[in-house]
């Protein structure tokens, strides 16, 4: 499935191919935002498809990524299951703690669980 808008919950969201290129650069996060404009507020990017160093911290790739998502004013949904990653980082497990407190960037195990999000949010 190529990446495509649907409307999930009422919010039209960017569905990105889990089989789709790796986001493992700023231009590819940027890429994506420019997908966007076809009327998404979500970018729903499947956890698969992030770079390694999106998990590690100390890389910086993740604040890098998430950050151009605030700048444009869209939500960011890492889809999928991280718990290897949550497991070897604490300081991961506090920015997804803090993230998911916020109303910009998510990390949620599944689309349903999307779902639930943006009806909280709406």
């Amino acid at each position: 499935m190529p990446d495509e808008v649907r409307e999930r919950a009422g919010v039209q969201v960017l569905l990105c191919d889990p089989d789709g290129p790796p986001v493992a650069t700023e231009q590819d996060a940027l890429d994506l935002i420019g997908a966007v404009f076809l009327g998404a507020q979500v970018v729903a990017v499947p956890a698969a498809r992030l770079d390694e160093r999106f998990f590690s911290l100390g890389t910086r790739f993740a604040g890098e990524v998430m950050q151009k998502f605030v700048n444009y004013r869209l939500r960011l949904a890492v889809v999928g299951d991280i718990s290897r990653h949550l497991a070897a980082s604490p300081a991961l497990r506090a920015l997804v703690r803090e993230s998911n407190a916020g109303d910009h960037v998510w990390f949620v195990a599944d689309l349903d669980e999307l779902d639930d999000r943006l009806r909280a949010v709406a």
